[in-house]
């Protein structure tokens, strides 16, 4: 949380932009009050220090953290959809399994060197050595 001198007040525009769970918004909202500071939240002004105000800030830090749920476990239900389907693959590798073989061909001629090599297929040169590691040669 920002410093924020006693007296003032913080302002933000939705509650999860303030803390990352409601126990945290809690103790944010019990330092507010020890400080004596006011909290304008989306353009309403809750003190922290009055019982009301507490309760607003309680029930917006409630549906805040409903909605951040409801996010992961949409998102958790479409991969798991996706994965069903066999659609998630995660990253797909930069060489094909030609074209790694070819690699580790020209790796094991010594005729090139391992940068040569990376710019020739146009990868980084820890490709290269996992793509020779992955193929059994001696790197």
């Amino acid at each position: 949380m920002p410093p924020v001198p006693p007296g003032d007040a913080l302002v933000v525009t939705k509650l999860d932009r303030l803390a990352r769970s409601r126990p945290d918004a809690r103790d944010i909202a019990d330092e507010l009050t020890r400080k004596g500071v006011t909290l304008n939240l989306g353009g309403s002004l809750y003190d922290p220090t009055d019982p009301a105000g507490r309760l607003l800030f309680n029930v917006h830090g409630m549906v805040a953290e409903f909605e951040a749920d409801l996010i992961r476990m949409r998102t958790r239900e479409g991969m798991a959809v996706a994965k069903a389907k066999g659609r998630l693959r995660g990253k797909q590798p930069k060489l094909s399994k030609s074209q790694e073989a070819h690699l580790v061909t020209l790796h094991r001629a010594g005729s090139h060197t391992t940068a040569e090599i990376a710019e020739l297929f146009g990868v980084a040169r820890a490709t290269v050595y996992r793509a020779v590691q992955r193929a059994g040669a001696p790197g």
